[in-house]
């Protein structure tokens, strides 16, 4: 069912259009908003690529939720993604996050696996200089593996981070529909620089 999803000719259509709504709902730019759909999420997208402030992602776990998993399998699975990432970051005029970023990371078979999109979070701060926050938001990405054959798919998932000044761990859940797929809470360092 999933390889003849992603066979579909409109499947890259549909993805495309999720991915320019997902923008436009979360993006808080007033003016941009006036300006119609379509010139928010061109406003949104072009910030943050023009931004002059850049980060590094450092891959640093992978845990596969042992309720969804035999012991078997997780015992078979990588958990330590060895990787690297980078991504250009702006933060608006509300303080949210904005990122358009690429990353690779070993998967939990060992195998190379790149990802790539736009990610989203606003933030609670809990001081008054604003340093330590926990940030919640998405990602609309798009990821390829080696057991679907390479085939590019979405990879629409929350976000979850923990930050102090430029440092973050960020997170964020992989759902699974059945036993022993999906359910993995992945972990990354983040650097701006």
């Amino acid at each position: 069912m999933h390889t003849l999803l992603l066979k579909n000719r409109l499947f890259y259509p549909l993805l495309f259009l999720l991915f320019l709504i997902g923008i436009s709902i979360f993006a808080h730019d007033a003016e941009a908003k006036s300006k119609g759909f379509l010139q928010n999420i061109k406003n949104t997208l072009s910030d943050t690529w023009n931004s002059p402030t850049h980060e590094l992602y450092i891959p640093a776990n992978t845990w596969h939720n042992r309720a969804a998993y035999s012991r078997s399998k997780v015992d078979g699975y990588n958990e330590r993604p060895w990787g690297i990432g980078y991504g250009v970051t702006r933060f608006d005029e509300d303080g949210d996050w904005h990122s358009l970023y690429i990353m690779e990371f070993q998967d939990s078979h060992n195998e190379i696996e790149p990802i790539g999109g736009y990610g989203y979070q606003t933030y609670w701060r809990l001081d008054d200089a604003g340093k330590w926050r926990i940030g919640i938001g998405y990602t609309l990405s798009i990821t390829a593996r080696h057991d679907y054959d390479w085939i590019p798919f979405p990879a629409p998932l929350p976000l979850l981070s923990f930050e102090y000044d430029r440092f973050s761990i960020q997170n964020t859940y992989v759902p699974g529909f059945h036993k022993n797929n999906g359910n993995v809470l992945f972990t990354w360092l983040r650097w701006r620089l």
